[in-house]
């Protein structure tokens, strides 16, 4: 692991690292934020998922959660949201390819060899996390993520409930099986078989039987992409028939950008914090 840059803020340390990815088959760029804390100390990892167009480096600048990672000594592990390199394969569209990894291993060519961001993520990176950042608790793990990656954040959670004591997601994808994003994404990646798809659906997975025991989802009603693309009613529907506890917060007036999502970042790490302690 090579150390990109680091600094100083609320006591902790921000930090941007780059690694040679197996599973990517690329070089692969991720920020963590390690709070300030005791010698010995053993923390809570906090992953989140960013979405489309974004990289490590967007909620690392306007995310907002370093205070309230510091107060609640929670760490922060930001990874990109695809694959980067000159011998990548790219869609010149930007819900497709570069930037919109869809957290999933893809089957399809070109994408196989190296959109393979579920392995990434589920796997080879808290592996490295593990093993790079000796105050990480790997045994206390929570994950959200914004629309894309609120899609992954929900999906991974409910794939890996032994794994994740927390989820919630800002703006999600709640459904790739029934929106015009997760039809492309989900399409190009897996191929036409749409029961491929389920386990990157987490309605479908939910009615599938996958389960974890609450969910905070907060949602702006003034979104642009909330009735045709985000659908947090069907999320709220799987969650009620499945006995699953769903917090949906319609904000008022606020929309998909990260305005909406800082002012609601220290209460989603609060959120983790109280189920990660």
């Amino acid at each position: 692991m090579e150390t990109v840059s680091t600094s100083k803020a609320y006591g902790g340390t921000q930090g941007v690292y780059r690694h040679a990815s197996t599973a990517t088959g690329t070089d692969m760029t991720f920020a963590v934020y390690v709070p300030p804390h005791d010698d010995g100390a053993r923390l809570p990892v906090l992953w989140f998922l960013s979405g489309l167009t974004c990289t490590h480096a967007n909620v690392m600048d306007k995310g907002e959660y370093r205070r309230a990672c510091s107060e609640l000594g929670v760490i922060l592990v930001a990874p990109d949201t695809s694959p980067r390199g000159d011998d990548v394969p790219d869609d010149e569209a930007y819900d497709f390819g570069k930037g919109a990894g869809f957290y999933v291993d893809a089957t399809e060519q070109p994408w196989a060899k190296n959109f393979r961001m579920r392995t990434y993520v589920e796997d080879e990176l808290p592996a490295l996390i593990g093993a790079e950042f000796p105050m990480a608790d790997m045994a206390r793990q929570g994950i959200f993520g914004h629309s894309m990656g609120g899609h992954g954040a929900l999906t991974i959670a409910l794939r890996n409930p032994e794994r994740f004591r927390s989820v919630s997601a800002f703006a999600p994808i709640v459904s790739p099986l029934q929106c015009p994003w997760g039809d492309k994404a989900l399409g190009g990646y897996l191929g036409p078989d749409r029961t491929a798809w389920r386990a990157y659906d987490a309605c479908a997975l939910i009615e599938d039987g996958a389960r974890v025991k609450d969910i905070l989802v907060d949602q702006g009603d003034a979104d642009g992409f909330l009735v045709e693309q985000l659908k947090p009613e069907l999320l709220a529907e799987a969650c009620k028939v499945a006995g699953i506890d769903l917090t949906l917060r319609m904000q008022p007036g606020y929309d998909h950008s990260y305005n909406f999502i800082s002012t609601f970042m220290a209460d989603h790490v609060a959120w983790h914090a109280k189920r990660l302690k």
